[in-house]
């Protein structure tokens, strides 16, 4: 079982709000997560980060790896 950090998409048409999410790398991209992480709103200016880094590294630790946009965002919010 390959874990993945990555982003699922919510909010309505033409409204996107991502939530950072712990899933198994199967799983489709709404499917259902093992955990949230945060969210990224970028329709917001500047765009809105908020990452929960201790369940981030928790989460890394256990082998989860995170998707090229994931760790662009982790850079970002300063991990």
């Amino acid at each position: 079982m390959a874990l993945r950090l990555r982003l699922t998409r919510m909010g309505s048409k033409k409204k996107p709000f991502y939530r950072l999410v712990a899933l198994n790398s199967e799983t489709r991209r709404d499917g259902r997560a093992l955990e949230y992480l945060g969210y990224y709103n970028p329709l917001q200016n500047p765009p809105e980060i908020k990452i929960d880094m201790d369940k981030v590294k928790a989460w890394m630790d256990k082998g989860a790896k995170p998707t090229n946009t994931v760790r662009s965002l982790l850079k970002k919010a300063g991990a």
